[in-house]
């Protein structure tokens, strides 16, 4: 299994998680993961695949929910061991975290059930990598508790995710503010999950839709604002996806948006007083992720930086 304490550190190297919302069939799953490892080879972009096994908070109740935890898993280990990628799934239960612990390489805790200390707990317990996404009622200040939780029950690394803020009704909004006040509440590296954060609850007849237009915009934005990482689920054709298919990033649209990423990041990352630190501290974290592909040396350091992406 991958190790991502280095990773998973604030200020460390940039990362990507991205993937279809729910599981599908192995020639879907595996067409994404694919490109995904593709663009990570091409970038130098370390990406974690995602994608779930069962959506247990969906609107309704005939709403497709994904394929279950037993077929689910085997479809992400089939995922892992194809393209190379680590891979991440969302845990609803306790008493899902064990199995899911025995194929995956990061376990995410839902954004409405980032309190829920058992679950939390549970998935700390497998010593896997959480992913812990901030409640859409919560100030970012109080994802401290929850990471709390998860380092006293073992954890190996922790990262928390901003998916956006309940503004009234069938609405969210995204504080750029949110990023720095949760790395200096909880320690952790600061993901920002930038196509959850355009859905709109409720407005599509009790279900959620989503303005996905806006996802470019928001994701640049927090580029700039200083995130540690970027959550996008991404699809082939979005529109034919059984959940989340109107806030979905086209696949093909993703790697010209990372692009653009990365630059912005080189510009605000030289800005910053720490920039030769964080670089430092990118390197090492560089040489300690294989991501499967063995140790990396000193020369591939050289290699890496003189492609510019940093």
């Amino acid at each position: 299994m991958l190790s991502l304490g280095e990773l998973f550190v604030p200020s460390g190297r940039f990362f990507l998680v991205a993937g279809p919302c729910v599981l599908e069939d192995d020639s879907l799953n595996l067409r994404v993961a694919d490109e995904l490892a593709r663009i990570s080879a091409e970038l130098s972009l370390p990406i974690i695949y995602k994608a779930s096994f069962d959506k247990a908070n969906r609107s309704k109740a005939g709403a497709a929910r994904g394929p279950g935890l037993d077929d689910g898993l085997r479809k992400l280990e089939r995922v892992r061991s194809e393209s190379g990628l680590p891979v991440l799934t969302d845990v609803h239960e306790a008493g899902q975290c064990a199995a899911a612990g025995e194929v995956c390489d990061v376990l995410q805790i839902p954004a409405f059930l980032s309190r829920q200390t058992d679950l939390v707990v549970a998935a700390a317990a497998t010593k896997r990598a959480l992913n812990i996404k901030k409640g859409q009622w919560m100030a970012p200040e109080e994802m401290r508790g929850a990471v709390q939780k998860a380092n006293s029950a073992g954890a190996c690394a922790v990262c928390v995710t901003e998916r956006g803020t309940f503004f009234g009704y069938g609405d969210l909004v995204v504080d750029m503010r949110s990023f720095e006040r949760m790395r200096e509440a909880t320690g952790c590296a600061v993901v920002f999950d930038g196509t959850h954060s355009v859905q709109r609850p409720g407005r599509a007849d009790g279900a959620s839709r989503g303005n996905p237009e806006f996802i470019p915009t928001l994701v640049r934005a927090a580029a700039a604002a200083g995130i540690d990482g970027l959550f996008l689920e991404t699809h082939p054709p979005p529109e034919t996806a059984p959940s989340d298919s109107t806030n979905m990033l086209r696949l093909d649209a993703l790697r010209e948006l990372l692009e653009q990423v990365l630059a912005i990041i080189e510009i605000t990352d030289r800005s910053r007083p720490r920039a030769r630190e964080n670089r430092s501290r990118r390197r090492r974290a560089y040489q300690a992720c294989d991501f499967g592909r063995g140790r990396r040396t000193d020369r591939q350091w050289r290699v890496y930086r003189g492609n510019g992406v940093w």
